[in-house]
């Protein structure tokens, strides 16, 4: 944006500027479509080229057999690249999303300025294929191969438990979750601590605004026990009904193993925690791999896409996936995949196979 400095003064940060005011003409979903193009590009242009700077010296001193790297991380294929190892991308919503003919010209550029052979394959950003939490039949990245698939793990501490509150709650009628994530609160922070004052990205939504359409849409769900939680985005409950219980966080993979739908922005950690538990999805995405995410849910027959975003259109879609007994057997048949996938602790075997 234009109050984003072209530099900053902490030590190793450098920063490039985007065509904003382009972004500021379309709609939401193209905006944030053509950002996570530009990011991609970025990272495998500029950005691969600073990483393998500040990296390389390091990995070669470290002298790996095998690089794991996240997906957008670019600089990490021309580091394996040089060194003659393999490298594998790990699961993230980035990964979902990146289309690798579109990057290649980027990522070879970065290639012959640093003196390393340029490739024809896109598929060369990803040579070993990746590793995924999903079975190959339920991935959501349908432009990479699955190598190295494995099951999604109940990832919270050994001592966590729900709320004592939340057992208590009637379970006479369905039990429905809804959140907002993690990474809309953090851009609420982002925006707060801003020196120029609060804003937001080019289509990035209104974390506030979405909390508040959340919650007006749970409240109409009067047959329904609602769970809400804010992870610290500010909320007025003052005018809620008492079926919806709100928190600011809890445990979402325990809770999700008694839930009856999970109105969920769409982030890919949270998608594969309801593959397995085997529950029902509303997905109301906001940006980035969100919009993505929603529409492979709906293809997979695992819950629905929210395209009415009034808090009307949302409660219908509760109500919908609620009723629709194929979405639920759907999302049986999708957890009986996952425990039919291999765990993670067989990733140590597969990894030293591959590095030989």
């Amino acid at each position: 944006p234009p109050s984003c400095p072209t530099s900053t003064p902490a030590p190793g940060c450098r920063s490039a500027p985007t065509p904003w005011p382009t972004c500021r003409r379309a709609t939401r979903p193209r905006c944030i479509f053509f950002l996570g193009r530009l990011m991609f590009r970025g990272m495998a242009g500029t950005g691969a080229k600073i990483s393998l700077e500040a990296v390389f010296p390091t990995a070669k001193e470290f002298q790996p057999d095998l690089i794991l790297r996240d997906g957008m991380d670019m600089g990490a294929c021309l580091i394996a690249e040089r060194l003659g190892i393999p490298h594998l991308p790990t699961p993230s919503g980035a990964v979902n999303i990146l289309d690798p003919a579109d990057v290649l010209p980027y990522l070879n550029a970065s290639r012959e300025e640093v003196g390393l052979p340029t490739h024809d394959d896109p598929l060369s950003i990803a040579p070993y294929g990746r590793v995924d939490c999903v079975p190959p039949e339920l991935t959501f990245a349908r432009n990479l191969p699955p190598t190295f698939s494995y099951r999604q793990t109940v990832d919270v501490e050994r001592a966590s438990v729900l709320p004592r509150w939340v057992a208590e709650l009637p379970t006479d009628r369905p039990l429905v979750y809804a959140a907002i994530g993690t990474a809309m609160p953090k851009m609420l922070e982002l925006m707060d601590a801003a020196e120029g004052g609060p804003e937001l990205p080019p289509g990035f939504p209104d974390p506030t605004a979405t909390l508040r359409t959340i919650a007006d849409a749970v409240s109409r769900l009067e047959e329904c026990t609602v769970v809400l939680t804010t992870s610290g985005v500010p909320l007025d409950t003052d005018s809620l009904p008492s079926n919806v219980h709100v928190t600011e966080r809890l445990p979402q993979p325990i809770l999700l193993e008694s839930v009856d739908v999970f109105l969920t922005h769409g982030g890919f950690n949270s998608i594969r925690e309801s593959l397995r538990t085997a529950t029902p999805l509303a997905v109301l995405p906001q940006f980035g791999d969100q919009h993505a995410n929603a529409r492979r849910v709906e293809e997979l027959g695992l819950g629905r896409h929210v395209t009415d975003t009034t808090p009307e259109g949302i409660a219908a879609v509760c109500r919908e996936v609620l009723a629709d007994d194929a979405i639920t057997a759907r999302a049986r048949t999708a957890r009986l995949a996952m425990l039919a996938t291999p765990g993670i602790e067989t990733a140590v075997g597969d990894l030293e196979k591959l590095a030989g």
